[in-house]
């Protein structure tokens, strides 16, 4: 007892010239549906012995549609009696032993349902009409989440806790047609023939999936914030629907068991919009200003940074701000060129001048060692420059420390380490 299959693969034109009288879907159901009823199509005059033309009824005789992409079900009593994945035309014989109670595709699919088969296979002899339900195998998109208030997670690229709103939407896929009929949908749409919609608002089952998204986003982000396969990086979640896809597919299956129990998995996410608490906010401001700092660009900018210091001491009459680099009003001609070379030691003054670099001539009976105490009378005070004003300019003041280890007045460790400090990275 079960089906016979007639044809396969994909329905030709010459279908309905072969088949007067079959099952098929109903017409309009949205893509977002998970389960509809079986409608007859023609004139029913030669199908089985269901004469009436009840809806999503089969019996001996009688032919059926399946097209790409969907299950078939069969149903008595509340327990399944066939089920058939693969396309084409069948026909249902109640007393053909040769007839099969499953067909399923071959691959991972084919296992799955099979050990659902064999577990909630009917025991008994199946009656003479039997309900027939399709159950949608595509991608059902649409499928909304949104959280009201911040969630938060632990986040390793950052070091520390980030809080956002979220929302977007997702597509799902019913993996294993029998568990997400025994387990998930509610009796009433199998007893009364009703469209099983996730996006109907008035479907409470459809609204706990919802839930259960929105109580995993946390363990989602997590996931893919602290997978170093992803490279940690938050940015990356918008652009990456399939990774993050995973992160929150495994989320809701260890907080809820989609796949084992429902039959049911994520595919794919898009992420609408983040919005993080002020908080992350000026923590990823510090590290957009870290990775600014860092390479050909920091050079550029610390350049720039102490080229605005130049032009401010000269407009304020000042020449102490100079005092760090170990340099007067005559070697301010210098440090330009001297930042387009910051793996070359700085030459003293008076060679300087000697080449003819510099604009004023230092006199000769000037010692060079004359230089020598400013730095060593101002190496205390700007060895901790952040120390001795809290409200500095964090780039002034790294762009200083920049300057000291180009001159090799500090070690590139003294440097990481100031820079980690004064960024709080």
């Amino acid at each position: 007892m079960g089906f016979i299959k007639a044809f396969g693969g994909a329905i030709g034109g010459t279908f309905a010239d072969q088949w007067k009288d079959y099952l098929a879907p109903m017409e309009g159901v949205p893509a977002t549906a998970g389960l509809y009823p079986a409608v007859p199509r023609g004139t029913n005059a030669g199908r089985g012995e269901n004469t009436k033309g009840s809806e999503n009824i089969i019996s001996d005789g009688s032919k059926i549609l399946v097209p790409e992409g969907m299950a078939l079900i069969t149903m008595q009593d509340g327990a399944i009696t066939g089920l058939v994945t693969d396309a084409g035309g069948f026909v249902y014989s109640s007393q053909d032993p040769n007839s099969k109670s499953i067909f399923a595709k071959d691959g991972m699919v084919s296992s799955l349902i099979t050990q659902s088969w064999e577990r909630f296979k009917f025991g008994g002899q199946p009656g003479s009409t039997q309900a027939a339900f399709y159950v949608n195998l595509k991608e059902i998109p649409n499928n909304k989440f949104g959280t009201q208030s911040e969630i938060y997670w632990d986040d390793a690229y950052l070091n520390a806790q980030v809080g956002a709103v979220t929302r977007g939407t997702y597509t799902l896929k019913i993996v294993d047609p029998i568990l997400f009929i025994k387990n998930f949908v509610p009796a009433t749409y199998l007893s009364e023939g009703k469209v099983f919609d996730f996006a109907d608002m008035d479907n409470d089952a459809g609204a706990q999936l919802f839930n259960e998204v929105v109580g995993s986003l946390s363990a989602a982000f997590s996931n893919y914030t602290n997978d170093p396969n992803k490279g940690n990086r938050i940015s990356r979640i918008q652009g990456d629907q399939i990774g993050f896809a995973q992160s929150l597919s495994k989320a809701v299956e260890d907080g809820y068991q989609w796949k084992t129990d429902r039959g049911l998995e994520i595919v794919k996410v898009a992420i609408q919009a983040i919005e993080y608490d002020e908080d992350t906010k000026a923590l990823l401001s510090d590290v957009k200003k870290a990775d600014a700092l860092s390479g050909a660009r920091g050079n550029s900018f610390m350049q720039q940074s102490v080229a605005r210091g130049m032009q401010a001491s000269g407009e304020n009459g000042n020449t102490a701000g100079m005092a760090f680099m170990g340099m007067n009003m005559n070697a301010a001609g210098n440090v330009m060129g001297a930042m387009q070379q910051p793996a070359q030691p700085i030459q003293p003054v008076g060679l300087a001048q000697s080449q003819g670099v510099g604009q004023q001539v230092v006199q000769p009976t000037q010692p060079m060692q004359a230089v020598q105490p400013q730095n060593t009378q101002q190496e205390p005070q700007n060895s901790q420059p952040a120390q001795e004003n809290q409200n500095a300019d964090p780039y002034e003041t790294l762009s200083k420390y920049k300057k000291m280890l180009d001159e090799g007045l500090i070690t590139q460790e003294e440097y990481d380490e100031q820079k980690k400090k004064i960024l709080g990275v």
